[in-house]
């Protein structure tokens, strides 16, 4: 990667390619029904299935999707691509220990995003993310890898994600605006230009923010205030991630199916 806009459309080397989608849950529905919007519109993703941690969900169907198993589908399917889907406002750094657990290198990550998203041509989108219907980036956004974008999020310009952040449904962040790892902002959330959420801190439903949110803290309200510290079981890197570096050694994928 060699600067914003490097590096090759999003599912563009994907027509056909295998895809195995972790966990059964909401998110990993709704990335299912990306895939299938996606495929609509040309042969993108052969959806195998899903892959989850609950032995009661194996062999189930999910909106017409089979969950396969457990991780161990991952080694009868080689050549599948991956995406992980999990996280909820209680465990929302799920996605940090279940990538660090399978240990799998980037290229077997997918990026899923939904063809109604509209991307600019000076964003770029890391590998293992998702972008859901009708996300916005408007000009220079970063986005690091295994971000979850949920739909109706705007993303101004010079907006930086950092990896394993989740933005939830319909926020709205102010330009120049940065989001550390494995962050999550809550719905219809606000946050004004120019300020900064840290590392592993979660920002409450509508909350607006007018400051800086330090790392590992909760904030909520109008505007945000700290509520106490935050709850997470891992230890995500406080440091620049893919977003801020561009990792050199992994292409990050830009742009939707098809659009170069």
């Amino acid at each position: 990667m060699t600067g914003p806009g490097a590096g090759r459309p999003a599912g563009a080397d994907a027509a056909g390619r295998d895809l195995l989608i972790i966990g059964a849950g909401g998110f990993g529905r709704e990335t299912a029904q990306a895939v299938s919007a996606l495929n609509q519109a040309g042969p993108a993703w052969r959806l195998l299935g899903y892959v989850d941690d609950d032995p009661q969900r194996h062999g189930a169907l999910v909106d017409g999707v089979a969950v396969l198993g457990g991780r161990e589908v991952l080694g009868q399917a080689p050549q599948a691509r991956v995406v992980v889907c999990t996280g909820r406002p209680g465990d929302y750094t799920s996605r940090v220990r279940i990538v660090r657990e399978l240990g799998l290198p980037w290229q077997r990550y997918a990026t899923i995003v939904h063809p109604s998203a509209a991307l600019s041509a000076s964003s770029w989108v890391g590998p293992g993310s998702v972008l859901l219907a009708h996300a916005v980036l408007t000009a220079a956004v970063r986005v690091g890898a295994h971000v979850a974008v949920m739909p109706h999020v705007t993303l101004t310009h010079d907006d930086v994600i950092d990896d394993f952040a989740t933005i939830a449904s319909g926020a709205c962040l102010g330009g120049r605006v940065t989001i550390g790892q494995a962050a999550y902002i809550g719905a219809r959330a606000v946050i004004g230009e120019n300020l900064s959420v840290g590392a592993c801190a979660l920002v409450g439903m509508g909350a607006v923010v007018t400051g800086d949110v330090p790392g590992r803290e909760v904030w909520a309200g109008v505007p945000a205030r700290r509520l106490r510290a935050a709850s997470v079981r891992i230890t995500a890197d406080d440091g620049p991630g893919r977003a801020h570096s561009g990792h050199e050694d992994a292409p990050v994928e830009v742009g939707r199916p098809g659009k170069k």
